[in-house]
């Protein structure tokens, strides 16, 4: 909408300007037309061959044409000019007989012919007895004595009469165009409306859709996670349980090649149970509901410190007790530790989570490899959208999240979600 009355006040402003322009090059026009007009008047009713030797007789009959036929209204001033510019005549007497200089348009018209208009340079010395009348339009033709003597014709307007024409176009005009934009305006409006419910319609359900994805991948992590834990997990416990009496029985009797395969089975079938138990806290933490968001942190950075990566945790007294974020607090933790675990190859990682004054916030650093916005990129492209989900997720919880990583500096996420 607002862009429809910016365009609207662009044409309707823009349209003032050119129909303005349009009319004053319409009434320059007119004028040319008039002083063509007059000039054939004063040419053939007031020249006389006398004028040019500034008889008396000569300018009162001139003066005679001029005052009755010519100024009034909007003409405000006639001259009458020679080729070496002298003044021959002018409804002011004190300049008749003055030399000024005639500019190269107003010389050209005795070679060439025609009309000239243009306006008035009221600081020029000729125009000192026109500066009172306020801004002027000057109008320039050759007519010719009746011995055949070329002289300068020239006329002022009242330029405020050009412009009140123009405005008259204008007001004929612009009515029917800003009524045409306005019921434009009106059309745009409804559809406009209609247009902005429809992406509020399509944000809410996105918002759904990304709710129920989000349920969806919650529900089908606790249903693998318990698949794996009453089948492959216990299947693989009680394996070992059963292969460890065998390995012993196999000592007493001197057979200590075949004890130390079963010992080594057993070893690798309680290191894959441990495996798995270890990936189940990953794909469903049961600790957050069970004791909290501080043990499910706990249980995430443990593989790290497996792998002989020295890990820091600290969740802050007031977070203990629970937010209804820590599910959300939680999956960034476990996005953000994946991936440093994959990728930045760090020495130490450190998991911190507070009160702030307006909410709660967590913030995981390593001093690992880091990467660039173009890594970063070039990730999403392939596929791993983990953390792009998260922050969808922190958006639509009203929290903000920022990823700190410069190559050789390693990572810092900053995640904050109101209370």
């Amino acid at each position: 909408m607002l862009g429809s009355v910016a365009a609207i006040a662009v044409v309707v402003v823009g349209g003032f300007f050119a129909l303005r322009s349009v009319t004053i090059d319409e009434a320059t026009r007119d004028t040319k037309e008039r002083v063509l007009a007059e000039g054939r008047l004063v040419e053939v009713a007031g020249l006389s061959d006398g004028l040019l030797r500034g008889t008396p007789g000569s300018i009162a009959r001139l003066d005679d044409v001029v005052q009755a036929q010519v100024l009034g209204g909007s003409i405000v001033r006639v001259k009458v000019w020679t080729r070496d510019a002298r003044i021959l005549y002018s409804d002011e007497p004190r300049l008749i007989g003055r030399r000024y200089a005639l500019g190269e348009d107003e010389l050209e018209l005795f070679d060439a012919g025609g009309a000239e208009a243009e306006l008035s340079d009221l600081s020029d010395p000729e125009n000192v007895f026109e500066r009172p009348q306020g801004e002027l339009l000057e109008a320039h033709t050759v007519v010719r004595l009746p011995d055949g003597t070329p002289v300068l014709f020239e006329i002022y307007q009242r330029f405020s009469s050009v412009s009140a024409s123009g405005e008259r176009l204008l007001g004929a005009l612009a009515p029917p165009l800003i009524g045409g934009l306005a019921v434009l305006l009106l059309f745009q409006a409804p559809l406009a409306w209609s247009m902005a419910r429809r992406l509020r319609r399509g944000h809410a359900e996105r918002e759904r859709l990304l709710t129920a994805a989000v349920e969806a991948s919650s529900r089908e992590r606790r249903r693998i996670a318990a698949d794996l834990h009453d089948g492959a997990v216990q299947d693989l416990a009680g394996v070992a349980f059963g292969l460890a009496p065998l390995a012993e029985e196999a000592r007493r009797a001197g057979d200590d090649a075949r004890a130390a395969a079963l010992d080594d089975s057993v070893d690798r079938l309680r290191q894959g149970v441990r495996d798995l138990r270890t990936l189940l806290v990953e794909i469903h933490p049961p600790t957050i509901l069970s004791t909290g968001l501080d043990a499910a942190l706990a249980d995430l950075l443990s593989p790290l410190r497996a792998a002989g990566i020295a890990t820091e945790l600290d969740v802050d007294d007031t977070v203990l007790r629970g937010t209804r974020h820590d599910e959300l607090l939680y999956r960034a933790a476990r996005e953000a530790v994946r991936n440093t675990r994959e990728h930045a190859a760090p020495d130490r990682v450190v998991v911190r989570v507070g009160a702030t004054a307006s909410g709660v916030a967590l913030t995981v650093t390593d001093d690992g490899r880091g990467s660039t916005e173009e890594q970063r990129a070039a990730s999403r492209a392939d596929g791993h959208l983990g953390l792009q989900l998260v922050e969808d997720l922190v958006a639509q919880a009203g929290g903000t999240l920022t990823l700190d990583s410069r190559p050789g500096h390693g990572t810092t996420m900053h995640l904050e979600l109101p209370a």
